[in-house]
């Protein structure tokens, strides 16, 4: 009793507030004239795919040992952690299951590309020292998602913590910085990736278990120093914050680029030139600093500095620069606005319709519920297709 009564939380499915939780609480008021916990935590119920309870007669029931095998225990576990919202149920959904599966394989294959080059367990808990921007920013990055799980899971809230890592591991440290790493080793940068992916497997430990701890072991000599048994991430650093402006440029830069030439039809590998007339100070600074991460992930052959040619051409965003790009013998301009204008009257089209349906109160009062979700869903769909469209056209001029 004195060790454990009151406890500090209670976890309990929303269901038995009143058959159970209630109980608890008068009968540990009445017992001790002490709440048994200060705090209750509700949390929804697994349903099936549709919404309804899970129920044998129906046969609509999920077995969790079957998603295991399939799946595999991290992937279902770190789904249930992404899916709970306060207070809301969890519509099994074992496409999501599988895409956390997904999550879990690239996790492995980014450490093993970081050992296959030199980079493993980091002895320190504190991040080690870095001078390149890209290090600079990927430590902040660190500090920044540290402080946002924590604060998640001081408030309970399961799933903004397992999204937070989510995005971090994906779209941060696999599709950015690893990236921007390529073919510059140094030892600092070996020493830093090292130590965000410790961080990262600290970090994604409570969601994930098996996977983290089998790659904590296999990245370091550290037989005595289970994962489990590991210390909460203490960067002692800050977010830089010349190296984050510098690093998001480069992103929104390549990102921009990306996006430009997949509406236009132009080869992702396709390199191109590229003009900035008139670029300022830090601008400057930043493509002078990274021209072969630039020519490598925007595929560009570098960037100059002055008036582009006279012709057809695209304009590229990043921050204070607008890139001219050229395009006269990349593509065929003229068939290209042809193709783009009657994709946009078709998306235009199907837009309006989907519309005036849903502005229809007999359609949205009778129909389905799931008739009308989808219909919703595709004149989002149709609209944001119309206005992808529209912006290519305007880059064509």
């Amino acid at each position: 009793m004195a060790r454990h009564y009151p406890n500090d939380l209670l976890v309990s499915g929303f269901d038995i507030l009143f058959f159970w939780d209630a109980r608890m609480l008068m009968m540990g008021q009445a017992m001790t004239g002490q709440n048994p916990w200060p705090r209750l935590y509700l949390h929804g119920l697994v349903r099936a795919a549709d919404g309804q309870k899970m129920s044998k007669s129906k046969g609509n029931v999920v077995d969790p040992l079957g998603l295991i095998d399939q799946y595999g225990a991290d992937a279902l576990r770190f789904f249930m952690a992404a899916m709970e919202s306060q207070g809301r149920d969890v519509k099994m959904d074992e496409k999501r299951v599988e895409g956390y599966r997904n999550f879990a394989t690239k996790l492995w294959n980014a450490a093993r590309f970081c050992q296959s080059n030199g980079i493993g367990a980091s002895r320190s808990l504190a991040a080690p020292v870095a001078t390149s921007a890209v290090n600079k920013w990927i430590i902040g990055e660190v500090v920044e998602t540290v402080a946002a799980l924590d604060q998640a899971m001081a408030d309970l809230r399961f799933d903004a913590a397992a999204n937070t890592i989510y995005h971090f591991v994906w779209d941060q440290f696999c599709d950015w910085y690893i990236e921007l790493i390529k073919g510059s080793f140094d030892e600092e940068t070996r020493a830093v990736a090292g130590w965000v992916l410790d961080q990262i497997l600290v970090m994604l430990h409570p969601f994930m278990p098996f996977v983290t701890e089998e790659l904590w072991s296999k990245l370091g000599d550290r037989a005595d120093y289970p994962l489990i048994t590991a210390k909460w991430p203490e960067p002692g650093a800050a977010v830089d914050p010349a190296a984050k402006a510098e690093v998001d440029w480069l992103i929104a830069l390549i990102g921009s680029l990306r996006t430009a030439k997949n509406e236009l039809g132009i080869a992702p590998g396709a390199k191109l030139d590229a003009y900035l007339p008139e670029p300022s100070e830090a601008t400057r600074g930043i493509i002078e600093r990274n021209p072969a991460a630039i020519d490598r992930l925007a595929r560009l052959n570098g960037i100059r500095f002055a008036a582009a040619p006279e012709g057809a051409a695209m304009q590229v965003g990043a921050g204070d620069a607008n890139l001219i790009v050229p395009l006269e013998g990349v593509i065929d301009i003229a068939a290209e606005k042809a193709r783009l204008a009657k994709a946009l009257e078709v998306s235009t089209k199907e837009a309006k319709s989907l519309e005036g349906r849903l502005s229809n109160p007999s359609f949205v009062e009778k129909a389905k519920p799931e008739a009308v979700e989808k219909a919703r869903a595709d004149h989002a769909m149709h609209k944001a297709e119309a206005e992808r469209l529209a912006a290519a056209l305007a880059r064509l001029g």
